[in-house]
């Protein structure tokens, strides 16, 4: 599942063809993908200029002039690739559409942005634009962890009374929006935290750490593109190099990457997710 990282990637990438641009036609193929297209959806669509495209956690925002806002999910495949880019930032043609494009946005500009999504994890909607905040899949997330609201005395506060383990917390997307599994195992390891450690056993000393430490991951990883693991590919098709970085996330049984460490990255499960850690860095 793309997390923050790389949903922020994929928005900038589309940024230059979408934001300020008509779609002129919105092609839908499917009646659904996670669940079905809200009525109208390409009608609705096609017509509208983009206002500007946002992220909310994990989710893509375009602000459409019409007064709706198109939410849009990447699920555990989906992929928006953008072709015939006029300001050149992508040197490839329109390809011939392929299996699994459900939906295709054909812009003023003469670029083409493409949905694919083999797997139908995804999802899009149609939201106003005036409420989407409210929306159920909006309503209760947390701050954003690059934002203003996230800071050191907000996740003190929002950890001392949480009776799991740190990990499990840190997922929790009413607490903080956008992380997953990857950038919550990289952050305890830079932070030495092991991540079984209950939340709220932990002193403000070891928590107020965690803030720039995953803003600064969460930064690197959008200036890297994000991570390609599996299906995740950025807008103009390259894929992420981030994975490069990981200091422990899918290095089960590698030497630990700290001077003089002899210990080597272990793997728990936890809530049915890997986590990845050095034992003795994060004791």
């Amino acid at each position: 599942m793309p997390e923050l990282p790389e949903v922020e990637t994929v928005r900038r990438g589309l940024e230059p063809s979408m934001t300020g641009a008509v779609i002129t036609q919105a092609d839908v193929n499917r009646p659904d993908l996670r669940w079905p297209f809200p009525e109208l959806m390409a009608e609705r669509i096609s017509g509208a200029r983009v206002l500007q495209l946002r992220r909310r956690s994990k989710y893509i925002l375009a602000d459409l002039d019409t007064g709706e806002t198109l939410l849009i999910h990447l699920g555990m495949s989906g992929r928006m690739t953008v072709s015939g880019d006029p300001l050149g930032q992508f040197v490839h043609e329109h390809p011939a559409l392929i299996k699994h494009d459900h939906v295709v946005f054909h812009m003023e500009n003469g670029a083409r942005v493409a949905f694919n999504d083999p797997r139908r994890f995804g999802a899009m909607d149609l939201l106003d634009t005036g409420t989407a905040e409210a929306h159920p899949l909006l309503v209760k997330i947390g701050p954003e962890p690059l934002g203003n609201d996230f800071h050191e005395a907000y996740l003190v506060s929002a950890l001392k009374t949480k009776n799991t383990p740190i990990k499990t917390a840190l997922l929790d997307q009413s607490l903080i929006a956008g992380l997953g599994n990857i950038y919550v195992c990289e952050a305890l390891f830079r932070a030495g935290i092991h991540p079984a450690t209950k939340a709220k056993d932990l002193k403000p000393s070891a928590i107020v750490p965690l803030v720039p430490i995953i803003r600064d991951i969460l930064l690197e990883a959008i200036e890297a593109g994000g991570s390609s693991l599996k299906d995740f590919r950025q807008a103009g098709g390259e894929l992420g190099y981030f994975q490069h970085s990981f200091r422990v996330y899918g290095r089960e049984g590698g030497a630990c990457v700290t001077p003089e460490c002899t210990s080597v990255v272990e793997r728990i499960t936890q809530s049915g997710r890997s986590t990845f850690f050095c034992p003795s860095c994060q004791s």
